[in-house]
């Protein structure tokens, strides 16, 4: 199981807007060229924000991108959930029931309605790393990068994101 990377560049991307001014937005023009990936492929990401209610869109040539709703709101499930889509990682396809034991539809011991152990495994697994993913919102987030990014750091991808909105 594998997350597309656009789920890395969906948070950190989200993570820029949270100190963006009410009254102000980022364009993909400038979170594509901070990131070093295209404007078409973060817009396709956007799109998914937009319309999971995670961003809101501005149109326009002052336009751009700010959070919908408070940054402590925002889990990295909802990211995930934009970005992948809500179909389970594990897709159960009832393959016991294909067995050498299951071939005579007389043979009592197999039958279609009887639940697969390993799906439910499967997706009691999946339910945890949602919950996992529910817990860590982009308040939590930035709170991470201020403490293991430097200083310096922080304040220049500040001032590069504030910088662009006065242009």
């Amino acid at each position: 199981m594998q997350y597309s990377i656009g789920v890395e560049y969906g948070l950190h991307c989200l993570v820029y807007l949270i100190d963006t001014p009410p009254d102000s937005t980022i364009g993909i023009k400038e979170l594509s060229a901070f990131q070093g990936v295209s404007e078409t492929y973060l817009s396709k990401i956007f799109s998914k924000l937009t319309k999971a209610g995670i961003v809101s869109s501005v149109p326009g040539v002052k336009g751009g991108y700010k959070l919908a709703k408070s940054p402590a709101e925002i889990s990295f499930w909802d990211v995930v959930e934009a970005i992948e889509g809500v179909t389970p990682i594990f897709q159960c396809k009832n393959i016991k029931n294909n067995s050498y034991l299951c071939r005579d539809e007389d043979y009592a011991a197999c039958t279609l309605a009887s639940p697969c152990v390993i799906n439910i495994a499967m997706l009691e697994a999946e339910d945890s790393m949602r919950n996992v993913l529910r817990n860590k919102s982009l308040t939590w987030l930035n709170e991470e990068l201020d403490r293991v990014l430097t200083p310096q750091s922080r304040k220049d991808t500040r001032e590069y994101f504030a910088n662009s909105n006065n242009v």
